[in-house]
């Protein structure tokens, strides 16, 4: 009889057949020598060489342990030795870089001893909670990059940051930097999965960068590439020399699940020793390198053939090593944050083990970006959709508000024949009011949702021009919308806490108090309902008309007070002119509700009022 197994099921046969990490992959120091350890289960010799044996390809054997490992214990080699190993298969001898090198001098030069043993003094840093979190996405190579440079550096981000610190940001999640081919690229073409990029400064500037960040209260998401690696530079490839279909070898499927649209290089997550090399590469960047989340790219890649496009056929090995990944650092590293880029709107990702889910912190939400973008974006008031605004706001995955992250703008959504939103809103001028006023509409909508917020560099102080890799960014922007800027930082401290009165920001709740389309006026309610007392109250305006003394209708008669208007000259000289004060309560029938709430509303404009 055949015994049919669930998903859930076939997960913990997995987990119960999963190898423990050999003692020491790699190149491990330890007192005087080193002890290198490869995978290569096809090979039939394997030796190392480097700079410590005038790179001989026979000097230092390694003995054959069991399931294909292979092992050597010597004094010969130190810290900062560059090496290779040799592996002989079918007569020939191929050199290749250590797959878990935590440094190599270029994406094809050769891996380098290192013990990654970096002086820390960020003890007294923690993750803040997920829901203050306000995280800034930003590319090492061109966030802070000097005109005369090729390439931003990991330094270029310290130098910045008592700048994001100041914005209020608490949390900056950077695209890969683990070594890719060339100088310049945006991080996803992972060549050396634990080695540092040389180009931003290696391991001891990233580990400088995490321990700075940290001082100044400021998290570090890293970004990881689990669904392809390379496809340059990549010496994982025919590693040990076996390969069927003339694919990719022991580290890759050798089949049709090869295939991504990066690459014929998606990992072979059916084999337990890949799915531990991925594994033991998402613990480093929490254990060596002190980051405080991951965010994986294309997660439906590792779970799905063609990404989860119509009938797609699921890779259910790519679901149990996100899965295995996932509650070890639940288990170990209940603060780390683990996001998804799966953009499927699918709850699952989310979800907890035992509910056949995969178990991530958060992830990055279609449900939300693709609507607003719509609706803001849209040349005419007339066809504004407010309800995919409101459907947008009370959009959930797994039944908590913040196991999505909400975003206007991203590296994907500014790049790839899409420009941010100012120059979506109107191509070739987009430092005009309407420009501005209405990607200040998609900022607050992100800063006051439920979810967890996130920004794109340079999205402060309305960068308009698309993300590449070979442009830095202009911060001569950041002076000319400083005012802007101050605005958007106003906002994002009333999230965090930094200016009282923005806790009902920090809830789970919203409650949809007025959806005029023909005014197109919406205002919703964030609130604690442990805490009623903390609400906020936005107030938004989708039309190019000022509104006088405007009506919203209110539960009762609660007192609220203008905290910010966005609409302010004092934000930008080109705003508007009209008064706006508090809200003025009487008592008569609006939106189904006894009270009014009466408020004045400029054009294209985003108020935010707290409890007084």
């Amino acid at each position: 009889m055949r015994i049919l197994l669930t998903p859930i099921a076939v997960y913990f046969w997995y987990m119960n057949t999963t190898i423990e990490k050999s003692a020491g992959m790699g190149a491990v120091l330890n007192d005087g020598a080193v002890t290198f350890r490869v995978w290569a289960p096809h090979a039939e010799k394997v030796f190392v060489g480097g700079s410590f044996n005038n790179w001989s390809k026979n000097d230092i054997s390694l003995e054959l342990e069991e399931n294909g490992y292979w092992s050597v214990i010597t004094e010969k080699a130190s810290e900062g030795d560059e090496y290779k190993f040799f592996i002989e298969y079918n007569g020939e001898i191929l050199a290749r870089n250590d797959p878990y090198a935590f440094e190599v001098t270029n994406s094809n030069g050769n891996s380098i001893i290192r013990a990654l043993d970096f002086k820390w003094d960020d003890a007294e840093f923690n993750m803040p909670n997920w829901n203050e979190l306000v995280i800034y996405e930003l590319h090492v190579g061109t966030f802070n990059r000097s005109a005369s440079d090729t390439v931003g550096t990991f330094q270029d981000v310290i130098d910045k940051l008592d700048y994001l610190r100041d914005l209020g940001i608490n949390c900056i999640e950077l695209l890969p930097v683990a070594e890719f081919a060339g100088g310049i690229s945006w991080g996803y073409n992972p060549a050396h999965p634990f080695a540092i990029e040389q180009d931003y400064g290696g391991p001891d500037a990233f580990a400088k960068l995490v321990n700075e960040a940290h001082k100044k209260g400021i998290a570090v998401i890293m970004d990881v590439v689990y669904n392809h690696f390379g496809p340059s530079d990549v010496d994982l490839w025919q590693f040990d020399g076996w390969s069927e279909n003339d694919k990719g070898g022991i580290y890759f499927y050798n089949d049709h699940r090869s295939d991504t649209p990066w690459g014929d290089t998606r990992p072979d997550y059916g084999r337990k020793e890949v799915r531990q090399y991925l594994r033991d590469n998402a613990l480093m960047w929490i254990e060596k390198y002190h980051c405080d989340g991951l965010r994986m790219d294309a997660t439906s890649y590792i779970r799905y053939e063609g990404g989860g496009l119509g009938y797609d056929t699921e890779i259910e090995e790519g679901n149990i090593l996100m899965r295995d990944i996932n509650s070890e650092i639940r288990d170990k590293y209940p603060h780390v944050l683990t996001i998804a880029e799966d953009l499927k709107g699918d709850s699952r990702v989310t979800d907890a083990i035992e509910h056949n889910g995969l178990a991530y912190g958060s992830q990055w939400d279609m449900n939300f970006v693709h609507p607003v973008r719509e609706v803001i974006e849209d040349t005419h008031d007339d066809s504004r959709d407010l309800q995919k605004v409101v459907d947008a706001l009370e959009f959930k995955y797994s039944n908590d508000a913040f196991c999505r992250i909400v975003y206007t703008e991203s590296h994907d959504e500014v790049a790839n024949g899409k420009a941010r939103v100012p120059e979506e809103i109107q191509p070739g001028d987009a430092e005009s009011d309407f420009a501005k006023k209405r990607a200040l509409l998609g900022i607050v909508l992100t800063l006051t949702a439920p979810g967890i917020p996130m920004l794109f560099q340079g999205q402060e102080f309305i960068e308009d021009e698309y993300f590449q890799d070979t442009e830095g960014l202009d911060w001569d922007k950041e002076k000319k919308h400083k005012g802007i800027e101050n605005l958007v930082s106003d906002i994002i401290k009333l999230r965090t806490g930094q200016i009282d009165g923005g806790e009902g920001l920090r809830s789970q709740h919203i409650e949809m108090l007025h959806v005029n389309h023909e005014t197109k006026i919406l205002a919703y309610k964030r609130f604690d309902e442990n805490n009623v007392s903390n609400s906020v109250l936005v107030v938004l305006n989708f039309s190019n008309q000022d509104y006088g003394n405007y009506g919203i209708g209110l539960h009762e008669n609660e007192s609220f007070e203008l905290k910010i208007n966005a609409s302010s000259k004092i934000y930008d000289q080109a705003f508007s002119e009209l008064p706006v004060d508090d809200v003025t309560v009487v008592e008569e029938h609006t939106d189904d509700k006894n009270w009014t709430g009466k408020i004045n509303i400029p054009a294209y404009g985003a108020l935010i009022f707290t409890k007084s």
